[in-house]
């Protein structure tokens, strides 16, 4: 698995210092062996960055906190590209304030969150909402982290 990072918003290094860290823990734990010889990209920027890209992909005109964009078919010869990700930093930041989280916590529960997406998983029906936190919550748990949806 190739992970490329971009970390294009300079205050997320002071936010979450062990970023790559997390990054590679969540791909670990997410991603199944038959995505080995996969690439991942995971851009980490600011509200305005996702702003333009919600409101470009999705026809949302507010930022938020990850998106996911899974990747296509590959020409002949080149690496699988399994998608790209981005996060937002003022977003998580505020989420994890008003949740009671680390900025750690809650960004490693974004990237296992939208490295489940590029997976396949998805929260557009009860049903799939279920699975799909019942999924980041035991990976989460394996991480050391508790389960994001408990208030």
């Amino acid at each position: 698995m190739t992970l490329d990072v971009v970390v294009e918003d300079a205050g997320w290094h002071a936010l979450v210092p062990e970023l790559d860290r997390l990054v590679a823990d969540a791909a670990r734990l997410v991603l199944p062996p038959d995505k080995a010889g996969h690439s991942v990209n995971l851009l980490f920027a600011d509200d305005a960055t996702l702003h333009q890209l919600n409101r470009d992909f999705r026809h949302q005109d507010k930022p938020t906190n990850v998106l996911s964009f899974p990747g296509g078919p590959m020409p002949d010869g080149e690496r699988p590209h399994l998608g790209d990700i981005a996060f937002a930093r003022e977003t998580i930041t505020r989420e994890a304030a008003l949740q009671g989280k680390t900025p750690a916590a809650h960004t490693s529960h974004l990237i296992i969150h939208g490295l489940l997406h590029l997976l396949g998983f998805d929260h557009e029906t009860e049903a799939e909402a279920d699975i799909m936190e019942a999924r980041e919550i035991a990976l989460l748990a394996q991480l050391g982290y508790a389960n994001p949806y408990q208030s």
